[in-house]
């Protein structure tokens, strides 16, 4: 059984008892095969009225759920013959970004990702998602090599942000994440983006400016985290609940806003029910953007994508 969301506990509690009436097995007066049908109608119901309307920061909760299928899982389910390929060619491998070469349904394509890890080893491993400058050079990398032998570009997005140590920071992390969006910019292949989870800060935007970006209907993606917004407009980080309301972080705003060009679908009551379908739905949506980029002249595709983000800056300042 997966974890369940504060705002999810009535559902939590149908679930424990279809789980109980599960384990009864089918002997006795009551039929359990029925009363396991009502209750899951009742779940079900539950979680269309919970789910149809979230608040900013119960999508934000929903968006971090430990139990959404995160980078690596993408890759295990969509990408045949993946190679793993590691390191900057500069000072060190970092685990938070997952890179490398792979086949996505019949086309060879560079395939890189925030990795946030799955249980407390894994997310010690991969930093929580939170990449230094040496993952960001390792990004710049595999997106050259890419363009190099003219190879499509899928970028999977779930981070809190970047690594904020001091380390990383003495280390260049500022110049590193402008460099990568630098790079995406400059691109003549395809690149499509999918905030997978949490698109955090700058950490995010370094693999996420893209000729197509697709948002999961529950990720989201802004300059700055609930909590530490409300931390220096409220000096209060309780105040996350209102900071993710002004932000406007969800995929349904930044979709009205024009900043990503299309909202991916989740199975009712989020990626985690069924990460099955979430990965699928995911995969139809990277190929339908990568037929319609297909073709399209090398300096169109990077002329494009430079004016599609221009163009955000000047709606901004107008």
């Amino acid at each position: 059984m997966h974890s369940f969301l504060d705002f999810e506990k009535p559902i939590a509690e149908l679930e424990g008892k279809i789980e109980g009436l599960r384990h009864l097995g089918g002997t006795g007066e009551v039929n359990i095969a029925e009363e396991v049908s009502k209750l899951q109608a009742k779940v079900d119901k539950l979680l269309q009225q919970a789910y149809s309307k979230l608040t900013p920061w119960q999508k934000t909760q929903v968006a971090r759920h430990p139990d959404r299928p995160h980078t690596l899982d993408y890759i295990d389910s969509l990408f045949e013959d993946f190679t793993l390929l590691a390191g900057d060619r500069s000072f060190a491998e970092d685990r938070a970004v997952i890179g490398g070469l792979g086949r996505f349904r019949g086309r060879s394509v560079v395939v890189i990702g925030t990795e946030k890890g799955a249980d407390t080893e894994s997310r010690i491993a991969h930093n929580f998602g939170m990449a230094r400058p040496e993952g960001y050079r390792k990004a710049q990398r595999l997106m050259a090599l890419a363009d190099h032998f003219a190879l499509p570009v899928i970028t999977l997005v779930d981070t809190p942000g970047a690594y904020p140590g001091i380390d990383a920071e003495a280390r260049g992390q500022a110049a590193a994440i402008a460099r990568s969006i630098e790079t995406c910019l400059g691109l003549s292949v395809p690149l499509v983006s999918v905030i997978i989870g949490e698109g955090g800060s700058g950490g995010a935007m370094a693999l996420a400016a893209a000729n197509t970006l697709f948002m999961l209907e529950h990720a989201i993606y802004s300059v700055i985290s609930p909590e530490g917004c409300a931390s220096i407009l409220w000096r209060d980080g309780d105040q996350a609940r209102d900071a993710a309301e002004a932000l406007k972080l969800t995929a349904q705003d930044l979709e009205k806003l024009g900043i990503i060009d299309e909202v991916i679908p989740e199975p009712l009551g989020g990626a985690h029910r069924k990460r099955e379908a979430s990965i699928a739905a995911v995969g139809d949506a990277i190929e339908g953007a990568l037929k319609d980029l297909a073709g399209s002249d090398r300096g169109v595709l990077r002329a494009r994508r430079r004016e599609k983000y221009l163009a955000m800056g000047k709606q901004g300042l107008g």
